[in-house]
């Protein structure tokens, strides 16, 4: 009884140590920038990912009870029911809880990493491993203060589903039966992604039951409250099936029907879906395809955003390994520890799921290397610990694995301490779409990128078309059409998509804007209805106004933006590739510009040099705010025959090298040179840092 006390109490102090130097290491940031006004919004940090205004917003409205039909706002979501719950039962604002809740969520992975460790019985592995997890390069990166997303609790529930299915083989205790199944539930509840992890959990579990366990009819229990919780029924009628089966496998009289249940829980679990969500979950991103298109219809092609996203792109391997263990001979070194380990206690190879997802990222993107951490954290602690157990005297162990662990967390402390990411908007951004808020109904309709979805919705509460979540080829396509086409057209193309969507909300129909654009005005080729918005159509009846958010930053990205629309919708050709470059490291001689790359401008003779070729100027613009921040532009007109402009945006210290698509662009007229057409546009906040503009028509 004296050691099991005893070990108690080390297992409760090795997580509260990993849990509070965790959470420590994430205040460093907090710690950087406090006081640093661009980060804040009324006294309080703002995120500084994306996708946690999505969820901001949902708690917020399940907070104050409103929300309307079709604003996509999600209150229905597990990430915003708990926020609001803390919010509801915390002494602290409303900002301060979304901003802190990552923090203190990510670190209880601490938790079921020292429990595992307790099951095979090496304490100071799983502290070791703890620490290491909880701040390695992935982990931090999507947990750190102010990254307010479901990763903050993505690692911690399936490492507690390894941990209740490890504790349940090796106590064969019909509690950790039910607890298996309810962390699967939970985990399913927080995560609509889980499935493809949980269900590899169940057949390495099956695996290593049929191969070193097979007549041990506890394992087959597991197996099936296993399934059970995987059912593709509701949360309530699973946890109605794993209470009824749990009761009949703790009565000794159905123990000769366990393979039987079994049995039926297979074939039940194939009936309600089975397979079919596995590979739709990932194949976005291992098989995503630059042109998507469209099944029925016109089968319109689309340009897909997963190419475009740099968390779905391929990594060099270097960068793979430094994010799973902080440095590659420690993820080498991680690697082998976890074979060894595995060889050791064979109990932790169903952890391979884990691992098998986060090497995904080699070929899927970044975004699944936090999978692997822990685990693999697991192997260069198992490592550490033989080492010291092999060494003479208890001082020696305890030196050596001190200096061991410093010697692998100091690379993740470093990349913490240099890893100073901006949040997602600035304060200045933020307090212009807080005015926005004061001028635009609830109903009304934002067009921006869908980079600014989320933070449009939250800040200024209306509606847009694109955001983090709904961004497919067929939805962003009229979204580029309108920032990069000329102003007449993106007028007549934002009032068809806006009112179309409204349309689409009521009719349910899984049709293109586009395609349905196309019918209803007498096309049967979409090339043919665009070049129509050229003339002066019949637009629908306007139902609510519709503004442009134009911000600065969006110059960095508009290549990509124009890349949406800029092919043939028909043939799924990409169009020629509109010449665009942007200089803010340049160096001015009396002769000529030295923008980098090759280019430059020559001022006596007009012209643009692009490595060997020289081309003549078409218009040279230049821009200026004065000191009531009045834009002024100046515009020489020196070749009429080429077809490149130059805008030189003095206040900005940006050069801009564009054709004439480009430079007849919405963005570029309204954003850049506040040349709107006063019959289409109205300007409603023109501020160096964001443009607004309200439509006319």
């Amino acid at each position: 009884m004296t050691n099991t006390k005893n070990e108690t109490k080390l297992t409760v102090f090795y997580i509260l140590i990993a849990y509070i130097f965790s959470v420590l290491l994430r205040m460093i940031w907090v710690y950087q920038f406090a006081g640093y006004e661009p980060f804040l919004f009324n006294g309080e940090f703002m995120l500084n990912t994306n996708d946690g205004y999505f969820f901001a917003e949902g708690a917020r409205d399940i907070l104050s009870g409103v929300s309307q039909a079709n604003d996509l706002s999600p209150v229905d979501r597990s990430v915003s029911k708990l926020t609001a719950f803390f919010v509801s039962i915390l002494p602290f604002s409303f900002e301060t809880v979304i901003f802190y809740l990552p923090v203190f969520l990510s670190s209880l992975v601490v938790i079921p990493m020292i429990l595992i460790a307790k099951e095979i019985e090496n304490l100071e592995m799983g502290l070791i491993a703890a620490l290491l997890s909880s701040i390695a390069w992935s982990y931090y990166n999507r947990t750190m203060a102010g990254y307010f997303d479901t990763d903050m609790l993505n690692i911690v529930l399936p490492m507690f589903v390894l941990w209740s299915i490890i504790v349940a083989i090796k106590t064969q205790k019909n509690i950790y039966l039910l607890f298996t199944a309810f962390t699967i539930l939970a985990y399913s509840w927080w995560y609509v992604k889980s499935y493809s992890l949980v269900f590899s959990f169940f057949g390495l579990m099956l695996l290593y039951t049929l191969v070193f366990d097979r007549k041990n009819s506890f394992n087959y229990k597991l197996l099936t409250l296993m399934l059970l919780s995987m059912m593709g029924f509701d949360a309530y009628m699973k946890t109605i099936l794993v209470l009824g089966v749990f009761y009949l496998f703790t009565q000794e009289k159905f123990d000769k029907y366990i393979y039987y249940i079994f049995g039926i829980s297979i074939t039940a679990f194939f009936i309600t879906g089975g397979f079919t969500p596995i590979w739709a979950k990932l194949s976005v991103y291992i098989f995503s395809d630059s042109v998507s298109t469209s099944s029925e219809g016109l089968q319109l092609h689309f340009f897909t955003v997963a190419q475009t996203i740099r968390e779905a792109g391929q990594i060099p391997f270097t960068t793979f390994a430094n994010r799973i263990s902080g440095h590659t001979i420690t993820f080498v070194l991680s690697l082998a520890g976890y074979v060894y380990l595995a060889y050791k206690h064979k109990i932790m190879l169903i952890a391979l799921p884990m691992i098998g997802l986060g090497f995904l990222a080699s070929v899927g993107g970044l975004r699944f290397t936090i999978y692997a951490v822990p685990i693999l954290a697991f192997g260069i602690a198992f490592l550490i610990t033989e080492i010291a157990s092999s060494l003479p005297t208890k001082k020696m162990k305890i030196l050596s694995m001190v200096a061991f662990t410093l010697a692998i967390l100091y690379p993740n402390y470093k990349h913490i301490d240099a890893y100073r990411v901006p949040t997602v908007f600035n304060a200045t951004e933020v307090k212009i779409l807080d005015r926005l808020k004061t001028i635009a109904d609830r109903e009304d309709y934002v067009i921006g990128w869908w980079d600014y979805g989320y933070p449009l919705r939250y800040f200024s509460d209306v509606k847009t078309l694109t955001d983090g979540g709904k961004h497919e080829g067929d939805v962003n396509f009229p979204v580029s059409f309108i920032l990069t086409s000329p102003q007449e057209e993106a007028a007549r193309m934002a009032r068809l998509d806006v009112e179309y969507t409204e349309q689409g909300f009521d009719a349910n129909s899984t049709t293109s804007n586009i395609e349905k654009m196309t019918k209803n005005y007498g096309f049967n080729d979409t090339n043919d209805f665009l070049y129509s918005l050229k003339t002066d159509i019949n637009l629908p009846k306007k139902t609510r106004d519709i503004y442009f958010y134009l911000p600065f930053k969006m110059l960095n990205i508009l290549p990509t933006v124009k890349l949406f629309s800029n092919m043939d919708l028909m043939s799924g050709e990409q169009g020629k590739e509109s010449f665009f470059f942007v200089s803010r490291n340049f160096k001015s001689t009396p002769e000529r510009v030295i923008l980098g790359n090759g280019v430059s401008i020559n001022n006596r003779k007009g012209t643009i040099v692009l490595g060997k070729q020289e081309i003549p100027i078409k218009r040279f613009v230049k821009t200026a705010y004065d000191n009531n921040m009045k834009l002024h532009v100046d515009v020489k007109l020196l070749n009429l025959a080429s077809g490149l402009n130059v805008i030189y945006m003095s206040n900005y210290s940006t050069f801009l090298i564009l054709d004439d698509a480009m430079y007849n662009s919405t963005y570029i007229q309204l954003m850049v040179l506040e040349q709107y057409d006063k019959s289409l546009f109205e300007a409603v906040i023109l501020d160096p840092n964001v443009k607004i503009y309200k439509l006319k028509i």
